[in-house]
């Protein structure tokens, strides 16, 4: 898959899923760096985001001798690492976890405490890769397709309910666009983290969740869930079982991506340098084939473009947080 990295005005078709990536920075980067560079992971080991960055660092020693070391700081909605990396020197050897849910999610939620100005201390550097997210329900609904659910939460009339990691996390966002998108009322339950709210879902004691994809795959697989549909326009390549939801629904596409940022100051030789090196790592076919199979799909959207995809996706999820007056916990 050598060619998976186009314009925007391009897609390129991975696995039967389609990935929309980000234009290329120069192909020779005047900087190049000669020391381990630092990345800081704000979530906790094992999660989608820390096997991410594994999986990027050993590429890019694998593709380009480049050494890296990821390095564990979890905590605060991710952004005890986003400080570290804003604190550091910006000579591009220390960045830091930025994903959708910290960048574009958590600033347009009242109450949710933001220890650093995300636009004026941090630079978006790349945006690695993203996964798509699975509606969910418990193993003993009585119904098997959406319109089934649709038609039972119509019936509870605003009592049936869904799961999600927190008030204001992306799993209540994306079930209200679901519950918005199709005109039900639902009950939120609220938990502090996924596994919890994806374990009472599979106990029957909630009645469906929308969450990534490859958190909830082997419950589907082993018949703890039942999988109604994914926020995609075309099949994930993890489960392309899943019914596309973002074809009926367009509001539904929802990729929650995953990606890097560097302190203020980043000059621009060195980003682009590190984005051009990351870029290659996210071309190269093992690394490529290892996320898929993890349920994660190549982006690698640099530079400004990602920054355009934060301030894009930040507007997107004020609308739906302001339409349901969402507070933090």
């Amino acid at each position: 898959m050598t060619d998976s990295f186009r314009p925007l005005s391009r897609r390129v078709v991975l696995g039967g899923s389609i990935v929309a990536c980000g234009p290329a920075v120069p192909a020779r980067a005047a900087w190049a760096p000669q020391q381990p560079i630092r990345l800081l992971v704000g979530y906790p080991p094992g999660g989608a985001v820390d096997i991410l960055v594994r999986i990027v660092s050993e590429g890019m020693q694998r593709v380009r001798g480049v050494a890296s070391v990821p390095e564990v700081r979890s905590g605060a909605y991710g952004f005890i690492a986003a400080q570290a990396a804003a604190r550091s020197a910006p000579d591009g050897y220390t960045l830091a976890s930025g994903i959708m849910g910290m960048m574009s999610v958590a600033p347009a939620i009242p109450g949710i405490p933001i220890p650093l100005d995300l636009d004026r201390e941090l630079t978006p550097v790349i945006n690695l890769a993203g996964t798509p997210m699975a509606l969910v329900v418990r193993p003993d609904a009585p119904f098997n397709d959406v319109d089934g659910l649709i038609a039972y939460a119509r019936q509870k009339d605003g009592t049936a309910t869904f799961a999600s990691s927190g008030n204001g996390s992306i799993n209540q966002l994306g079930a209200l666009l679901f519950a918005n998108a199709v005109g039900v009322r639902m009950n939120h339950i609220s938990y502090r983290g996924g596994a919890p709210a994806v374990l009472d879902v599979s106990a029957g004691r909630v009645d469906m969740m929308v969450a990534n994809v490859a958190e909830v795959a082997g419950g589907i697989r082993g018949g703890q869930l039942k999988g109604l549909g994914v926020t995609a326009a075309q099949p994930t390549p993890l489960m392309p079982e899943l019914t596309p939801l973002a074809g009926r629904f367009p509001s539904l596409e929802i990729n929650n991506w995953f990606g890097l940022v560097g302190p203020a100051g980043l000059p621009a030789d060195i980003r682009d340098g590190l984005a051009e090196i990351f870029q290659a790592t996210l071309r190269d076919p093992q690394t490529t084939r290892t996320l898929m199979e993890r349920g994660l799909i190549p982006i690698g959207e640099a530079g400004p473009a990602f920054a355009d995809r934060i301030r894009r996706d930040r507007a997107r999820w004020r609308q739906v947080v302001e339409a349901n007056n969402i507070r933090g916990d």
